[in-house]
C-alpha cells in the first residue's frame, strides 16, 4: 500500500512520476481516501483535512521516494449555456442557492447530472449538454486558490 501524505516539495523532479491518478471532482475533494488501481496498486490518501487536489498536483509518501500526480477524470456533467451573460448569471444565483457545487466560466455553468436541476435550467432558457468531461467546481470562499 502507498501511504501519499505530502505535495511534492519543489526541489524534486518531475520527471520521476511513478503514477498518475485519474479522480472525480468529489473524489479530489477527499482528504482521506483509500482506492486500488487498475494494476491492483492500493493508493491511501491522507492529507490534511480540508484539501482539494487539482489537476496536475504532486503528491509523495512519507519518503519522497514515490511521485504520484492527480488527473481530473472525465466525469458525466450538465454544461449549461447561454447567449445571454445575464441569464448564465440567474442560473449560478439558482445553483448556488442550492449549495451545488458548480464550475464558473464566463462562457458555461458545468454541475453534475440531475433531472430536477436539469428541468429547472430548461425551464429558465437555458442551452443543457450531457457531456463527460473533467469537472472543476468553485472551492468555495474559503478553499484554496
Amino acid at each position: 500500500m502507498l501511504k501519499l501524505t505530502h505535495f511534492k516539495p519543489h526541489n524534486l523532479d518531475v520527471t520521476d512520476i511513478a503514477t498518475t491518478i485519474p479522480l472525480t471532482a468529489e473524489e479530489r475533494s477527499r482528504s482521506r481516501y483509500q482506492f486500488t488501481l487498475t494494476d491492483g496498486q492500493i493508493i491511501c490518501l491522507h492529507l490534511p483535512r480540508g484539501t482539494i487536489l487539482k489537476d496536475g498536483d504532486i503528491l509523495t509518501d512519507e519518503t519522497q521516494s514515490s511521485l504520484v500526480q492527480i488527473i481530473a477524470k472525465p466525469e458525466p456533467v450538465l454544461t449549461i449555456l447561454s447567449h445571454s451573460p445575464l441569464l448564465l448569471l440567474r442560473a449560478a444565483y439558482h445553483l448556488g442557492n442550492r449549495h451545488i457545487p458548480v464550475e464558473l466560466t464566463p462562457d458555461y455553468l458545468r454541475l453534475s447530472p440531475d433531472t430536477v436541476l436539469k428541468g429547472m435550467l430548461a425551464q429558465l432558457g437555458l442551452e443543457i449538454k450531457e457531456e463527460i468531461t473533467p469537472f472543476y467546481p468553485e472551492t468555495g470562499a474559503y478553499g484554496h486558490p
